[in-house]
């Protein structure tokens, strides 16, 4: 049995960050972040904090979760998603499929008329590169409170029993990250695909009394990415560095 040596990236090919959700008023007087869904990717809300609610929109209707310290509340690909904070809401954030994300696994839930197709998408998405912490934050408000439009109206066309402009809503966002999917398959083999693969050629050596892979065990630290805490589509982000 030979000793085997290899680097390691987070349990399960996730990504983890602290998220504060921003407590600024959007135009239906709730506080809180962007809505948005993923295409690819669950994810999952461990409150450390605070208090707030989870409001969720998939095709089998209109939900609504407490959030409160000690909740774990997942979802998966699809969910259209946003986060409202009701006093202090912080949250440990866990995605799967780590660099996805990243990558343009995400779109937020603008009005029609910004979802043509994947430039007037990020028209719309982008923030501008701003000076002051202040400039940066109203940005990132006039993003959301954007998302936040299209989002009511969705729901409100969900609560009248209509699954249409949910529908429009997923077939816009495959058309808008159509072009970026062909590079998250590399992106998902070197992470997630070579954790599985690791355990899939683990588990037959075991059965046959190998034991060499346990010779590789190492320990590994995580340090936060360094600079301030970027403004996220649900509030401020500080993001991990969980490759090896």
């Amino acid at each position: 049995m030979g000793r085997m040596t290899h680097a390691s990236t987070f349990p399960g090919g996730t990504a983890v960050s602290w998220l504060d959700v921003y407590d600024t008023e959007s135009i239906d007087g709730l506080r809180g972040g962007t809505p948005h869904l993923h295409l690819v990717s669950p994810e999952c809300y461990v409150v450390v904090a605070g208090r707030g609610r989870l409001q969720t929109l998939i095709a089998a209707g209109v939900a609504e979760t407490p959030l409160a310290p000690g909740t774990v509340a997942w979802f998966t690909p699809g969910t259209v998603h946003r986060a409202v904070n009701d006093g202090e809401l912080r949250v440990l954030v866990l995605m799967a499929n780590s660099g996805l994300p990243e990558a343009g696994d995400a779109v937020m839930t603008f009005p029609p008329e910004h979802l043509v197709d994947a430039a007037t998408y990020r028209a719309a998405a982008q923030l501008p590169d701003r000076e002051t912490e202040a400039e940066r934050q109203a940005d990132a408000d006039r993003r959301r409170d954007l998302a936040v439009q299209g989002f009511l109206d969705l729901r409100s066309a969900m609560e009248r029993g209509a699954a249409a402009p949910l529908e429009r809503l997923y077939a816009a966002a495959a058309r808008i990250v159509q072009p970026l999917v062909p590079g998250w398959e590399p992106i998902w083999n070197e992470v997630v695909g070579e954790q599985a693969e690791r355990t899939r050629a683990t588990l037959p050596a075991l059965a046959n009394g190998d034991w060499s892979s346990l010779l590789a065990s190492a320990v590994f630290e995580a340090d936060a990415n360094p600079g301030e805490r970027r403004f996220g589509m649900c509030g401020r982000l500080s993001t991990y560095r969980l490759g090896a």
